[in-house]
């Protein structure tokens, strides 16, 4: 390869890396180099994460045991070469490339808290970028699945009613069989506590994107809007901003440091956001085992067939190894032992042996000339997102992407079924033009917020969606102006209006006795401000009524835990408003849902309530020493208030996940018009993980009061950097 110039790298706004790139594999080069440049600790931790070997190289305890086991159970990491393979000679240039950017900044410099514990890296290589690839896949998305349709063999096992459950799974218990359910041996949780939240792996699993068309603006050039909502009480921010310029053309873009692919982006001609696509690529199967065995009926004929057996040795700094025996069929990974006869699930996931797809679909964004050759390369990827697009001709797009498994007529994917039954087998994938997917409506804008999108598809990927309140919200918004303009965006980014409240307080208000303790309630405008008593009061309200009716039926005890140490009713709220607000509802006890809702609100209004700012804080903690320092030593940030609540298109979400503090927000705002060459952004953080950068936590405030900084190629004022010249 000729040589490369040296490298020319200012920052501008924000503390953005800017830099100018002679060709495509320069370009990643430089990606690669600031990204371990600014974020090594956050690329490297989670490469360890991934790979099972924080026992090995962190730290030996048991709950670094639990993620090491998790992660090997899950094996991201087989097949690696097949899929690497899979890149086309131009894509597999471009990733050495990055690659060789990453380990030329790490040779240079590693984290200090790395060096502490004498950990000494191996190159990054193409594999590791498609092992976090999987993990990204995996672990915000599909695992928010496996959690749903785990949680139903747990209730089925806990005796309730198939009529309750059909209120709120409605219409996705096909094939049910309640009494095989039963008899199914859970031995090994899907999803251990100490892997749900690790710092490494922040969950992105809810999203705002819209695009508007010329007719909607009052540039009259389109206008495309991204706010990505994940965990954001975590130092450094997810996602990492940079600006490129080649000698034809620009790239503004949020990346993800390890992969070099462009998630959120704009160029001369295009731009592009992602959102959480809430496809169901997760599945399980009873299987009947025995003596290592399972059951499979041929022809009416009974066969007995092999695991394929799987070890995995987990190495650990202070203790013995441990080995780990892994059975698997075409199927999944089994939960159990199957040399003990019985019941037992295996789960599949349709991400296993893919991640190449990613990687060849980013590249192919960079030169994407249009809406039209941008939903052809992001519908190849396998992850499940909502794509929205925009460009320079006025046109918009909306395509999902993900590896959607075809199932039997009428199997949602959600109930477990006999494994024994071919017809109950996988029989390919979807193709990507059959995903949910649109272009130019008559409406003039496009948008997703995890909402069910199925209506635009041939198939039906969307099993478990995460409501339509932000996505009604943001459709009533859209609806009522054609003058949009990016302040006019940005203002309802930031919008915290929450139509699920509204859809309860309409119920509940006229229940509400005349009482001075109810007011605050009654008078209450369904916005989650920081100035809001109304919210605390209805989240008091809200959270006493789903225990008290779902405490009933699944006994007090899961209803506390589902409440406060899990994610699901954060993530899947609407399933369980379903029976909620049905005044029939059979979850309700003998006085109906008015006096159930009563009795909630008395036992809410009982105390007096403060202000959401009061209420719901959070802190940003260090990625690898958060809460360990003291405050004054600025590692950690905060507390900071957190406006917005589950349904608010500024969704602010705040709650524990296995004993630990985590949060649902918009960690990355992104704008931009075809009038400009520019993008309008906020990031949840800054570029560094260096705690002594300038660059670390410098946009908390801006964030946190809705500013953004506008990115554009040649910044006005920009701070040169002190980075090496290289060559190749």
């Amino acid at each position: 390869m000729a040589a490369r110039r040296a490298i020319s790298l200012t920052r501008g706004p924000g503390g953005v890396v800017h830099l100018a790139a002679t060709d495509d594999a320069d370009l990643y080069w430089r990606l690669g180099y600031c990204h371990a440049h600014d974020r090594a600790l956050q690329l490297l931790l989670t490469r360890i994460v991934i790979s099972g070997r924080a026992c090995e190289l962190l730290q030996d305890d048991d709950e670094m045991m639990a993620a090491d086991r998790w992660m090997r159970r899950i094996g991201l990491a087989r097949d690696l070469d097949t899929e690497v393979a899979k890149l086309a000679p131009a894509d597999r240039t471009l990733a050495d490339s990055y690659c060789a950017g990453i380990n030329a900044a790490l040779a240079e410099r590693m984290p200090w808290e790395l060096r502490a514990l004498r950990y000494r890296p191996e190159p990054w290589t193409v594999a590791d970028s498609i092992v976090l690839s999987r993990a990204m896949g995996y672990v915000q998305f599909s695992e928010h699945q496996a959690e749903m349709e785990r949680l139903l063999v747990q209730m089925v096992q806990a005796g309730v009613p198939r009529e309750s459950l059909e209120e709120i799974f409605c219409g996705r218990l096909e094939g049910l069989d309640v009494e095989l359910v039963r008899q199914v041996r859970q031995t090994e949780g899907l999803i251990p506590d100490s892997i749900r939240w690790s710092v490494a792996l922040p969950r992105a699993v809810a999203t705002n994107n819209w695009v508007l068309a010329p007719s909607r603006t009052r540039s009259g050039r389109a206008i495309l809007s991204s706010d990505v909502h994940l965990e954001v009480n975590r130092l450094p921010a997810f996602w990492y901003e940079s600006v490129f310029e080649l000698d034809d053309r620009f790239l503004i873009t949020a990346t993800i440091p390890g992969l070099p692919f462009p998630a959120i982006g704009r160029t001369d001609e295009l731009a592009w956001a992602p959102g959480y696509g809430a496809m169901d690529t997760v599945d399980s199967w009873i299987e009947d085992c025995r003596d290592g065995r399972f059951r499979r009926r041929i022809d009416g004929a009974d066969r007995w067939e092999r695991f394929r057996k799987r070890t995995e040795v987990i190495k650990r700094k202070h203790r013995q190894a441990v080995t780990l025996t892994l059975f698997e069929n075409d199927h999944g990974l089994l939960d159990g032992d199957p040399t003990a006869p019985g019941l037992y699930l295996s789960t599949g996931w349709t991400g296993h042996d893919t991640g190449a797809a990613l990687l060849s679909a980013g590249f192919a964004m960079l030169h994407a000339a249009d809406v039209t050759a941008g939903m052809q390369a992001l519908g190849r990827i396998e992850t499940s997102w909502h794509w929205v697009l925009a460009d320079a001709t006025g046109d918009i797009g909306y395509q999902q992407s993900g590896r959607m498994p075809l199932r039997r007529a009428g199997w949602s994917g959600l109930v477990p079924l006999p494994g024994w039954d071919p017809a109950n087998d996988w029989a390919g994938f979807a193709t990507p033009e059959e995903l949910p997917r649109a272009r130019n409506p008559k409406a003039g804008y496009l948008a997703s917020a995890n909402n069910d999108l199925n209506h635009l598809g041939v198939r039906h990927p969307v099993d478990l969606p995460m409501g339509q309140d932000r996505a009604a919200r943001i459709g009533e918004l859209l609806e009522g102006r054609s003058d949009w303009t990016v302040d006019t965006v940005l203002e309802m980014q930031l919008d915290v209006y929450s139509k699920q409240a509204e859809r309860f307080m309409a119920i509940l208000r006229p229940l509400l006795p005349a009482s001075e303790s109810a007011r605050v309630l009654r008078d209450w405008d369904c916005r989650y401000d920081e100035a809001s008593h109304g919210a605390v009061a209805f989240e008091r309200f809200y959270h006493q009524l789903l225990s008290d009716v779902f405490g009933d039926a699944c006994g007090p005890q899961v209803a506390r835990y589902l409440l406060a140490e899990t994610a699901v009713i954060p993530g899947m709220f609407c399933d369980f408003d379903r029976p909620l607000l049905d005044p029939d509802s059979g979850w309700f006890g003998p006085g109906g849902r008015d006096a159930a809702f009563l009795a909630a609100a008395a036992r809410a209004l009982a105390a007096p309530t403060r202000s959401w700012s009061g209420e719901q804080r959070f802190t940003f903690k260090h990625l690898m020493l958060g809460g360990r320092l003291p405050r004054w030593a600025g590692f950690d940030r905060g507390p900071y208030p957190l406006p917005g609540g589950r349904a608010t298109i500024r969704q602010g979400q705040l709650f524990r996940q296995a004993g630990r503090e985590t949060t649902w927000s918009p960690g990355a705002r992104f704008i931009t018009d075809f009038t400009e060459i520019a993008a309008h952004t906020a990031l949840a953080g800054g570029p560094s993980d260096r705690r002594f950068s300038r660059w670390y936590g410098n946009e908390i405030d801006d964030w946190r009061a809705g500013r953004t900084k506008r990115l554009v190629t040649r910044p006005a004022s920009a701070t040169p950097a002190n980075l090496r010249p290289h060559s190749h």
